[in-house]
C-alpha cells in the first residue's frame, strides 16, 4: 500500500492535514469536519453487473446521486455498489475511507474515475488519505496534478 502523504509530498502536492473523528458518510462530513476548508466530497466505488468494469465516481458531498445517470455516463446499463472485498482488492482501502488516493493502490490501473465537474474546478478540495480519520485539502491545481499523475483512465463530467 502506498502512503498516501509520502506520495504526495515526493511529487510536489502541496496539502494541509486535518485529523477528525472517523468519519463514514456525507452526513458523518457535515457534522464532523465542518471546520476542513474546501469542497468536500462523496466517492462512490461501483461495479457493472458482469463484474468486470470498476468506476470511481467522485461527487461534490451534497449531490443526490443518480446511478441511473452514472450508468449513462459510464456506457452501463445497470451499476451497483461494489462489495468491500473488492474495494480492498481494487483501492486497497476500507468501507468510508474511498477517495481519489486509493488510485495509488490500483497497480493494474482497472478503476475508470468519473469526477464530476463541480469537483474538477474547485478551488479548495478535501479527501480521506486511505482512512476516513483524516482529510487532506488540496487547492484546485494541486489535485489537477495529483490527478495528471495517475494512469487510470480519468473522465471529467457533469453528473
Amino acid at each position: 500500500m502506498t502512503n498516501v502523504e509520502d506520495f504526495l509530498k515526493a511529487n510536489g502536492i502541496d496539502y494541509v492535514q486535518h485529523e477528525h473523528v472517523a468519519v463514514f458518510t456525507a452526513e458523518d462530513l457535515g457534522k464532523h469536519c465542518s471546520h476542513v476548508p474546501g469542497l468536500h466530497c462523496k466517492n462512490l466505488f461501483l461495479r457493472n453487473q458482469k463484474y468486470k468494469r470498476y468506476f470511481l465516481v467522485v461527487l461534490h458531498a451534497t449531490h443526490t446521486t443518480d446511478l441511473k445517470k452514472v450508468s449513462e455516463v459510464v456506457g452501463e446499463k445497470k451499476l451497483s455498489f461494489a462489495n468491500p472485498e473488492t474495494l480492498r482488492e481494487k483501492l486497497g482501502v476500507e468501507v468510508g475511507s474511498v477517495s481519489p488516493f486509493g488510485l495509488l493502490n490500483d497497480t493494474l490501473h482497472e478503476v475508470e474515475v468519473y469526477i464530476d465537474q463541480v469537483v474538477y474546478d474547485a478551488d479548495i478540495v478535501s479527501f480521506h488519505p486511505n482512512r476516513n480519520t483524516a482529510s487532506l485539502e488540496l487547492s484546485g491545481a494541486m489535485f489537477r496534478k495529483f490527478l495528471e499523475l495517475m494512469k487510470q483512465k480519468i473522465e471529467v463530467v457533469n453528473l
